[in-house]
Formats: structure tokens, C-alpha cells, sequence
């Protein structure tokens, strides 16, 4: 019969003492961590970066979209405060992709996530995203993301057929796109990204 170990969650605050000061830069430097797990390719432009009298903690870009991002830690349960900063921050950096990260999501701002990726159009994603670390009896600790709340790709494209359908030309490029990037993702491991947006240019990043 196997042996098996038993699964420990670890404290957060005792590998990331302060969010601010230990957790921010450690996401900044693991980035492709977290864009692996929400399927994009995030590349850090700035950290505290100024919103009026507000920092926001993480400022990036999706580089396959060429949106904003903006991403807001929080090593607690989730709050209003915090769901207040992350729509102000992404004014203020008129972000296109919204990413909240706590150490647990509470059911009422999964539902307010949730009802704000319904509605609103294909260009403005929200994402909540639970940050866990755990150790096997005395090993050294994991991290893992966990992804409780991402948009609905086939309810965003038919709201903004609603509001405004692309042309012939548009959706033979986001057709073109789609099944590059679904190729070099599922043979080549090439990318993250997972939704072709209907324009003529696509990045990806070589490395």
C-alpha cells in the first residue's frame, strides 16, 4: 500500500509577512505564475503605481490583447474596500482586465465579479483569483492560484454582437488568431493567451 503525507495549509503572513512589501514585489518577480493560471500572457509595467492620492499594487499588460491590467493583493478575505480600489485603479489606468488576488474571495464579491463580467463588453475582463500555500508534513511550502471567477467568453461575444458586430474582415482575423494561438499553446506551449480578439495583429512574446 502507498504512503502517503499529510496536506498542510500554511499560514500566509508567515512567507509573506506584509502585502505591500513582501507579497507585491514576490508576484511582480513570479508574474508568469499567475498569468499560467488565468490564460493570459501578463507582463509587469509598473508597481505602486500613482491613481490620484491611491497606489495601485500592480500595474501590467496582457500582451496578447495589448489591454491594461491592473492587480490587486490583499492576504486576507476579501472587502469592500478593496473592491472599490480595484475599480478606481482601473479607471484611472483605463484597464481593460481586472485581476483581484486574496486569500479568499468572499461569496458576495464572487457574485459582484461575476454580475460585473455580464455586464460589460468583451474588452473588460474580471477575475478573482485565491492564493493558497500548503506543505506535505515538514517539505518545503507550495503556492498555488486558484481561479474562482473569470469571464464568460460566449456571453461577452454575444453582448457585443448586441451593441456593435464585427465585419467580414474582423472576423476572419479573429478566426485567423484563434486557431494560431490555440496551436501554439496546445502543441507548442508557446502561450498563455486563450481568446483572439477580431483586429489584424496579435503579440506574442519570443523571450
Amino acid at each position: 500500500m502507498p504512503e502517503f503525507g499529510a496536506l498542510k495549509r500554511v499560514d500566509l503572513r508567515e512567507l509573506w509577512p506584509h502585502e505591500a512589501i513582501d507579497f507585491t514585489p514576490w508576484l511582480s518577480e513570479n508574474i508568469s505564475v499567475l498569468s499560467d493560471a488565468l490564460g493570459l500572457d501578463l507582463e509587469i509595467i509598473g508597481r505602486e503605481t500613482a491613481v490620484g492620492d491611491f497606489s495601485c499594487d500592480l500595474f501590467a499588460k496582457d500582451l496578447g490583447s495589448g489591454r491594461s491590467v491592473v492587480i490587486e493583493n490583499q492576504l486576507e478575505c476579501t472587502d469592500h474596500d478593496h473592491l472599490g480600489k480595484l475599480v478606481t485603479y482601473a479607471a484611472g489606468h483605463e484597464a481593460g482586465i481586472l485581476i483581484w488576488v486574496a486569500k479568499n474571495i468572499r461569496d458576495e464579491h464572487r457574485q459582484a465579479l461575476a454580475w460585473l463580467n455580464t455586464r460589460t463588453y468583451a474588452n473588460t475582463d474580471f477575475f478573482a483569483v485565491v492564493v493558497e500555500a500548503v506543505r506535505i508534513d515538514n517539505s518545503r511550502p507550495a503556492f498555488n492560484f486558484s481561479v474562482v471567477v473569470s469571464p464568460n467568453e460566449w456571453q461577452k461575444r454575444v453582448l457585443e454582437r448586441e451593441v456593435r458586430t464585427p465585419s467580414m474582415r474582423q472576423e476572419r482575423y479573429r478566426d485567423f488568431f484563434q486557431s494560431l494561438i490555440d496551436t501554439l499553446r496546445e502543441k507548442y506551449c508557446f502561450t498563455n493567451s486563450r481568446t483572439a480578439q477580431p483586429q489584424s495583429w496579435f503579440t506574442l512574446v519570443l523571450g
